[in-house]
């Protein structure tokens, strides 16, 4: 078994206020003997309508800048695995990547990720102010196993969760900022215990609450029970991850193996 920490808080749309918090909560998931902490999508600051593409572009950073090395010298000093999101520079003019970063205990970026399916539905185009990532990274190793990362509105699109399974994944973590809005909720919580059920893995889904986001940070077991609601509340809430569970799931239950390859 190990211990895992999720966080779910209200960004604020600055960029050090929100990184003192992060950094505390990093501590905080350390004292508690927590493996791994991961964080919702937009930790880095709130973009409101607002805030321009332009002025989004020049608040973004590269994954070697203050924001990322602050967090990995923190995961370092407290001998965690971090999982963070931040704005990453792009090439593109005014356009920025979401992008997802796996940190290890030691402090080295290990694995990041840029979010491929922009959020371009129900009203809302991220596309006004983000470019998409291109391609979906390979699982990274970690102590509480393998670990498959999306983002968001990528959990709506069930072929990626299953090509990370395929991969090895064994953890699926999807930072997320999920907008309120008529069933959404609803959308949230089916969307994230089917992940878990048809891959047979954990599925740890810490999502920003407050401002236009419902909350609800996740973690469901493979057979797709709830561990963890996080409801409105923000802090930090904790889970024990189980490799012998995802083995033992996969066992009485081959989804994966049962998979018609020659038909489909």
């Amino acid at each position: 078994m190990a211990k895992i920490a999720l966080v779910q808080f209200k960004a604020s749309t600055k960029k050090e206020e929100n990184l003192k918090k992060i950094l505390n909560y990093i501590e905080k998931a350390a004292k508690q003997k927590a493996k791994l902490v991961a964080f919702p999508e937009f930790m880095m600051f709130y973009t409101s309508s607002s805030q321009t593409p332009k002025d989004l572009a020049n608040e973004a950073e590269t994954i070697s800048g203050n924001f990322v090395k602050s967090i990995a010298r923190a995961a370092k000093l407290n001998s965690i695995q971090v999982i963070g999101t931040m704005y990453e520079k792009s090439n593109k003019k005014d356009r920025v990547f979401d992008t997802s970063f796996v940190i290890d205990k030691n402090g080295k970026v290990v694995s990041k990720y840029r979010k491929i399916h922009l959020y371009d539905a129900l009203g809302f185009r991220e596309s006004t102010k983000m470019t998409s990532g291109s391609k979906i990274s390979k699982p990274t190793s970690s102590s509480i196993g393998k670990i498959g990362m999306l983002i968001c509105y990528d959990l709506r699109f069930p072929e990626m969760a299953r090509n990370l399974t395929l991969a090895g994944s064994e953890i699926l973590v999807a930072p997320s900022a999920w907008v309120k809005g008529e069933m959404k909720e609803d959308h949230w919580i089916t969307i994230n215990k089917t992940r878990a059920i048809e891959n047979g893995c954990y599925v740890i889904a810490p999502d920003q609450v407050g401002n236009i986001y419902c909350g609800r940070s996740l973690v469901v077991n493979p057979f797709g029970k709830i561990l963890v609601d996080m409801k409105k509340r923000q802090g930090i809430a904790y889970a024990d991850i189980s490799l012998k569970e995802i083995k033992k799931t996969r066992t009485v239950l081959p989804l994966l193996k049962n998979r018609r390859k020659d038909v489909y």
